[in-house]
C-alpha cells in the first residue's frame, strides 16, 4: 500500500509540481490550498506525513503544525514546513515540525525529505 502525503499550499503551481512529483514517486497524495480543510482532511485521509506551506490565506502552516502535534491523535505524523519568508529555521521549529524546506527548492530535496521521514 502506498504512503499517503497531504499537501498545503495557496500557489497553485507549486501545489500541482508537488502532487505531481509526489504522486510520480508513488505516493497517494491529496492537496489543497484552504488552511481550514487541513484538520479535516487529516481526519479523512489518514495521512502519513503533511507537508505545510508557512505563508498561506487564514491560519499560517506553523499554527496549523502545532495542531496537528498537539492532536495525540495526529502527534505521531512527521509535518514539513516550506517557506521562502523564514529566514530563521529556529522559528519554524518551534511549531514542532518534523522539517523544513525553504523555497524555492530542488524536487530531489523534497522527495529525499519525504523519503527519510516518512518509514
Amino acid at each position: 500500500m502506498s504512503k499517503r502525503i497531504l499537501v498545503l499550499d495557496d500557489n497553485q503551481d507549486i501545489l500541482e509540481i508537488v502532487h505531481e512529483t509526489l504522486t510520480y514517486e508513488q505516493f497517494e497524495v491529496i492537496s489543497t490550498s484552504e488552511s481550514d480543510k487541513v484538520l479535516p482532511l487529516i481526519e479523512e485521509f489518514n495521512p502519513d506525513l503533511v507537508i505545510l506551506d508557512y505563508r498561506v490565506a487564514g491560519t499560517n502552516g506553523g499554527e496549523i503544525c502545532k495542531l496537528i502535534k498537539l492532536n495525540p491523535k495526529f502527534a505521531d505524523i512527521p509535518v514539513i514546513i516550506f517557506s521562502a519568508y523564514v529566514s530563521n529555521t529556529d522559528q519554524l521549529l518551534n511549531y514542532g515540525c518534523d522539517g523544513i524546506i525553504n523555497k524555492p527548492f530542488d524536487l530531489i530535496e523534497l522527495v529525499e525529505k519525504v523519503n527519510s521521514l516518512i518509514k
